[in-house]
């Protein structure tokens, strides 16, 4: 065979089909590899050809970031594995829009400008103390969201343009009777039960072990009498924390940024309103009256009801809580108790009181000022740390060890030998050079680095951090009399446990040849009680206990369960099944209905985009959102 192979290759049909066989690899492969060498695609993602940028995927990621912080406060902070993911939720969503924008573009929608204004002016957070749209709010969001006027509009335009595509799918989406009644007889289902607890507390006192008994528990549960796992380790940490103690905050800074950020220092006056509105003005007169002559909130609504309107708590509000700037006016003009004129607006006619008056309060230079002197160190700080950090990186690379790269750049230093938790063998936590919050991060990296890898700078929550593990002591079986109190003390426990599984066994067994649970407990000399109306949430169940809720409602009646609860067991048996009523429930239903259509709704959405992303073409580029997820 070989023979007439070789054979084979010599002749010009084979030498032919290799020539093809190049060729094919040539415009096919290699053409390839030397596209992407040459000329790399750049581009986080591709729909349809359309490229979506590097430069649009650092502004979508910029932005949640911003957002992020804005909410989190200084509890944010964007390590890599967040940016990461913050990263792909950016891409994601980027993809998505081109696949929404290209399916209006097919669709031929397209927004006005009078449509785009409308929208715009009609957004609350534009709006000023006057209730209008106020020129500088807005540009005041564009900084603070780093975008150009330009540029949002554009986005706010492509977003209508996107709604009027999604709210079309979703316009279809009913929640019929036939899927919301039977949801909501299984949603309202309660059941009856016969119910038995054992507590371990309550078990009888086990008779006292032998040391050979405790000896062989000892030996059987070594996770319980083990020591932890120590490592001895040197730790480099460089921090926001430690870089503002280098540096210096001047009065004038402190003095700006107070200026800057007083909005952030002040509380706007509130106050408690109570509120009656009726369509005649007349009326309104008489409600004020009434209500300055002392009457309720309760003969005030009833006196509104029968002029056509209603009355109720408006809670505690600032100026700004009030959409309409005169009934602000109004409400704030007014001393505590006091009621005002009836005013106008487009609603009908308003009576308001003052229950309750709130100062404003503003906090004082004085009292923010070494607050201010913190945050302003820590953010110029936080500025430094990378500079910072490429140096320490540097000479790490170049062989200096971190006693040295502390001492010359100023990182907190320790050397410890502790376990997972930063005890030390006496059960004494460690001295670590971060603050409190930072240590389970820091004690995180270390039992992350392998013994005797060369130490290198690494962010984590704890900051920038380099590890070097000297040794590690493996878990080991702690000496029977060093534990004895405590193997003792567990024996005891477990034999407890096992008495009280036995008892709920034998009640099973039971319950399940045919015996009613409740006759069953009176034997073996335990209480049980009936407990009625036990729905599906534990904040339905009452006094049943809630690892038994899930079990309960997969039985049929008559049935029987037992399960292990958090502080022994508990043997159930079901007397009676409720189904849950509609008919007899009209606000749940339609509630259930709203609920249903809803999330029908947001199913045929979800559905409808995938459908769309699916014959879009869309093509990630891993490589550029590795690049775009790097600090």
């Amino acid at each position: 065979m070989l023979t007439a192979l070789r054979r084979l290759a010599g002749t010009w049909v084979a030498k032919a089909l290799f020539v093809l066989l190049i060729l094919s690899f040539a415009v096919w492969g290699i053409g390839d590899m030397a596209k992407n060498l040459f000329a790399p695609d750049t581009s986080l993602a591709r729909v349809q050809g359309d490229p979506v940028t590097l430069e649009e995927g650092q502004r979508a990621l910029q932005r949640e970031i911003q957002r992020l912080a804005r909410q989190l406060g200084p509890q944010f902070e964007s390590d890599p594995r967040i940016r990461r993911v913050l990263a792909e939720q950016a891409v994601d969503q980027l993809v998505l829009d081109r696949v929404l924008r290209v399916e209006a573009q097919r669709l031929g929608i397209a927004v006005p400008d009078a449509a785009l204004r409308d929208f715009i002016f009609g957004i609350e957070g534009f709006r000023g103390l006057d209730g209008r749209f106020s020129a500088p709010v807005f540009q005041n969001f564009l900084r603070n969201n780093g975008l150009t006027e330009d540029g949002f509009l554009a986005l706010v335009r492509a977003d209508l343009a996107r709604q009027q595509v999604s709210m079309a799918v979703r316009a279809g989406a009913t929640g019929p009777d036939a899927l919301a009644k039977p949801l909501l007889r299984w949603i309202a289902e309660q059941r009856s039960l016969t119910l038995v607890t054992l507590p371990i507390v309550t078990a009888p006192e086990p008779p006292a072990p032998e040391e050979a008994q405790l000896r062989r528990f000892h030996e059987n549960n070594p996770e319980r009498f083990s020591s932890p796992e120590y490592r001895s380790a040197t730790v480099a940490v460089l921090t926001a924390d430690l870089l503002s103690r280098e540096v210096a905050v001047s009065e004038a800074e402190i003095q700006a940024a107070y200026d800057a950020r007083r909005g952030q220092y002040e509380t706007p006056e509130r106050r408690n309103l109570a509120q009656a509105l009726v369509p005649d003005e007349a009326k309104a007169k008489e409600i004020a009256e009434a209500w300055r002559g002392g009457a309720d909130l309760e003969a005030v609504s009833a006196q509104a009801q029968a002029a056509g309107g209603q009355a109720l708590e408006l809670g505690l509000v600032d100026r700004a809580g009030l959409p309409v700037p005169e009934l602000a006016a109004a409400a704030f003009a007014v001393a505590e108790g006091g009621v005002t004129d009836p005013v106008r607006t487009a609603f009908g006619w308003h009576v308001l009181k003052v229950e309750k008056v709130e100062p404003g309060t503003t906090r004082s230079l004085a009292e923010l000022h070494d607050q201010i002197r913190r945050d302003l160190a820590m953010e110029k700080a936080a500025d430094i740390a990378f500079e910072r950090a490429n140096k320490v990186e540097d000479a790490l690379a170049g062989g200096a060890t971190l006693a040295e790269v502390a001492q010359r750049y100023g990182l907190g230093l320790a050397r410890f030998r502790a376990d997972a938790e930063g005890l030390d063998a006496d059960g004494k936590p460690v001295e670590l050079p971060v603050i409190e919050a930072s240590r389970a991060p820091l004690l995180k990296a270390v039992f992350a680095t392998d013994r005797g890898a060369a130490p290198r700078l690494q962010e984590t929550e704890a900051g920038f951090v380099a590890v070097e593990v000297q040794e590690v002591t493996p878990p080991a079986l702690r000496p029977f009399e060093s534990v004895e109190p405590a193997v003792r003390a567990a024996w005891e426990q477990d034999a407890r446990r096992r008495a009280q599984e036995e008892r709920a066994a034998a009640l099973l067994a039971a319950a399940k040849a045919g015996k009613p649970l409740a006759e069953a407990a009176q034997e073996a000399g335990l209480g049980s009680r009936e407990v009625g109306a036990v729905g599906r949430t534990p904040q339905q169940a009452g006094v049943v206990p809630p690892e038994l809720l899930a079990p309960v409602f997969e039985l049929a009646a008559k049935d029987v369960t037992m399960v292990p609860t958090r502080d022994g067991f508990a043997v159930a048996q079901v007397l009676e099944i409720t189904p849950g009523d509609p008919e007899a429930d009209k606000p749940a239903l339609d509630r259930l209905k709203r609920e249903v259509e809803q999330a029908v709704a947001q199913d045929l959405e979800v559905q409808f985009v995938g459908a769309l992303r699916a014959r879009s073409d869309v093509r990630l580029n891993p490589r550029m959102l590795d690049v775009l997820a790097q600090p």
